[in-house]
């Protein structure tokens, strides 16, 4: 997987001066051919008949259409603007000729398929201007197309340029970016992507709808985006790289190692790929900081049963780095190097080891015809039963399960990052409502500044786990919302604000939502909340046989809502890394049926049921929870049953709580949740004033109980 060193340089900015990047565009195309995957045909032109066409292309006034789809087809409006063409698209389209591609395909992906990527990969950000998280861009030589969610509809309406159809996702008569290709293009289109940013999974169902359709995925070694981009592309992160200690990992590199080898002999395989940059990050017991919220580097792994290789920019290893890996066994090599490694283990008959929907379609294929291209020695390798031995085997990594799966470690070292986290977040809450007594406002992006300082000032905290989501009244509603300082609402005195966020610690990762009044709330509030909070508590205190997967339990948290017709459209619970993503499976709690990985004990997963009225407010409660084994009288069929014990140590606002609605078993389960806050929070807690604010808001509640007839 070749890297251009040439194209690492600095932030994007406005693309001006069409004609050199044109020029140089297509110029540069003709000058590679692609490496890996069935191989883009060779331009026709000549180099100096393609800079003569290049040359000829002028920015000049023509008609465009802003266009966007309904929740039913695409509809054009009909306002017309005579503007100059976006030159962006412009160069990109002549790029694309140039490859022989008659569309291409811009992923919002990094190489290792992260939910957060550096800006170096955030071409589909630069072409389309798109600056949501979630989204794919589709360029033919007349359409652009941006698909995205229903979380990012309107921003994407703002943010998009006339000559961009905003595709709505998920909605009824909007088809996905194959199903588009499949129908829209001509018999024996060739449709591009770059091989780096697809799965081996991805790819091959790409593949195939579009070759059902008569077309063709053709694999381009240079991305036309790239092209565009050139010098202005941003330069890959370089962030240090840093030890995760023994006292918060709980197991040597050296026993993760051997842990693997033991799998790699049952799976009758010889290496084992690891692209994913948490799971890179857990195996080698180190931390980076290339990518926003997450401690990760960008880097790969290569595991056999003689070496260990981690593949990751040298610059980024410090001496103590070098000498932890040193210790066990771990050779580190250039960023650059693994698929050529890839190459080599294949090319000698190696069985490699991939998870498909995790690993890109250019490692795997650079393998496969390395493979292919042996010699006659080689191809003749052959298993134990003298079959063949396969280049790629295809299975779910031995990583993720052990990496969900906590030791006392690291479940201490969360319980610590979480303890730390209460003293923050109960220094943030007190700072709230002594603001809002005093009648001061402050708006949504300064909340989320607010709270990232309260946490900054804690032991051990790094950054944050995410972006805060502060909704105020109606943002609260947003599920995903992020304030900007243009967006932000006033949060005031009489304001419902939700607030989700976390922290990164040395320890562990914490995400937390509470939703908080600063006045009196509403009969309907009230109500809403505590419906919430009835399945916040029925979740966290369920027992349930091992192994049961976590959408059998996704209707503990909704049984309250749903007796009165509520309900919330995301799942409840996620996993969550130590001192790692604070998203991680394989684990979740949710409606969904597909997810049917089983809760053993070690696990951490959130449990966040909410309720969100449109246009009105939005309530969330977020704990984070660890698996445990239950004491039962009874263990029918000789099973484990499993409860949870709870991670987060916050106050939950009684302000909002309808009491008339709680059991007395509820109660009593948030008078002992608050003891235990208190308990463990406030002798960390020095300032007296927010001492006094965590007491109060942890004060046991009494509930009368009136006995009629």
């Amino acid at each position: 997987l070749r890297v251009d060193r040439s194209l690492q340089c600095v932030r994007a900015s406005a693309v001006t001066g069409t004609d050199w990047m044109l020029r140089a565009s297509a110029l540069r195309l003709l000058q590679r051919t692609p490496i890996v995957g069935k191989r883009a045909p060779q331009p026709t032109q000549t180099p100096s008949q393609l800079a003569t066409a290049v040359a000829s292309l002028r920015v000049r006034p023509g008609t465009v259409r802003a266009r966007s789809s309904a929740a039913s087809d695409v509809k054009v409006e009909d306002s017309e603007t005579k503007m100059a063409p976006d030159p962006k698209l412009v160069a990109m389209r002549a790029a694309m000729k140039a490859a022989g591609v008659d569309a291409f395909i811009v992923p919002s992906q990094d190489p290792h398929f992260s939910e957060y990527v550096p800006t170096c990969f955030e071409r589909r950000r630069f072409i389309s201007g798109f600056t949501g998280s979630a989204g794919t861009a589709l360029v033919t030589h007349d359409e652009a197309l941006l698909w995205t969610d229903g979380r990012y509809f309107l921003q994407a309406e703002q943010e998009l340029g006339p000559e961009w159809t905003l595709m709505r996702g998920g909605q009824p008569g909007v088809p996905e970016p194959s199903k588009w290709l499949a129908d829209k293009m001509a018999k024996g289109s060739k449709v591009g992507v770059d091989p780096a940013v697809h799965s081996l999974s991805e790819a091959r169902a790409l593949r195939s709808a579009l070759e059902a359709a008569g077309s063709a995925l053709v694999t381009l070694d240079v991305n036309p985006v790239d092209t565009v981009w050139d010098a202005d592309r941003p330069a890959f992160p370089t962030a240090l790289l840093r030890v995760h200690k023994a006292e918060f990992s709980g197991k040597s590199v050296a026993d993760k190692v051997d842990f693997i080898r033991a799998k790699l002999d049952e799976n009758k395989s010889d290496v084992l790929v690891v692209s994913p940059l948490d799971e890179v990050a857990w195996l080698f017991n180190v931390r980076g900081g290339d990518l926003d919220y997450n401690p990760v580097t960008l880097g790969y792994g290569l595991v056999s049963m003689d070496e260990a290789c981690f593949y990751v920019d040298i610059g980024k290893v410090t001496n103590e780095v070098r000498a932890h890996l040193d210790e066990a066994g771990v050779v580190v090599k250039p960023y650059d190097e693994c698929a050529g490694d890839m190459r080599a283990a294949a090319a000698a008959g190696k069985t490699l080891w991939i998870d498909a929907d995790k690993v890109s379609v250019a490692l795997v294929e650079a393998a496969e015809e390395a493979a292919a291209a042996a010699g006659p020695a080689e191809k003749k390798a052959k298993t134990e039963n003298d079959d063949a031995r396969k280049t790629i085997e295809e299975g779910v990594s031995p990583i993720p399960l052990a990496k969900a799966v906590k030791n006392e470690a690291e479940l201490a070292g969360m319980l610590e990052a979480h303890l730390r986290d209460g003293v923050a977040m109960a220094s943030f809450w007190c700072w709230l409502d002594e603001q809002a007594a005093r009648g001061k406002e402050w708006d949504e992006y300064e909340i989320g500044e607010w709270v990232s300082k309260f946490r900054a000032e804690q032991p051990g905290f790094s950054e944050e786990s995410f972006a805060t989501i502060a909704g105020e009244g109606p943002h609260g509603a947003i599920i995903h919302y992020r304030a900007s300082a243009e967006s932000a609402r006033k949060v005031g005195p009489d304001s419902l604000l939700l607030c989700d966020s976390g922290g990164q610690y040395d320890c562990g990762t914490t995400d937390v939502t509470r939703t908080h009044h600063l006045g009196t709330p509403t009969d309907h509030q009230k109500n809403a909340y505590t419906r919430v909070l009835q399945g916040h508590i029925g979740l966290t205190t369920a027992v349930f046989p091992q192994d049961t997967s976590g959408f059998v339990l996704d209707a503990f948290a909704r049984r309250h809502l749903w007796e009165a017709g509520l309900d919330y459209r995301h799942g409840t619970g996620h996993g969550v890394g130590a001192a790692l993503n604070v998203h991680e499976g394989p684990q979740s709690i949710s409606p969904r049926f597909g997810n049917t990985t089983g809760i053993v004990p070690g696990m951490i997963l959130s449990n966040e049921p909410g309720y969100y009225e449109d246009g009105g407010f939005g309530i969330r409660i977020e704990n984070l929870l660890v698996v445990r084994e239950a004491k039962t009288s009874h263990n029918f069929g000789n099973k484990k049953y499993l409860t949870f014990d709870y991670l987060t140590h916050i106050p939950i606002q009684k302000k909002l709580i309808d009491f008339s609605l709680m059991s007395g078993a509820e109660v009593a389960w948030l008078n002992q949740y608050h003891a235990v806050v208190w308990e463990k929070v406030s002798p960390r807690v020095t300032d007296e004033k927010v001492k006094a604010w965590l007491k109060e808001a942890c004060a046991p509640v009494t509930v009368k109980t009136v006995v009629i007839g």
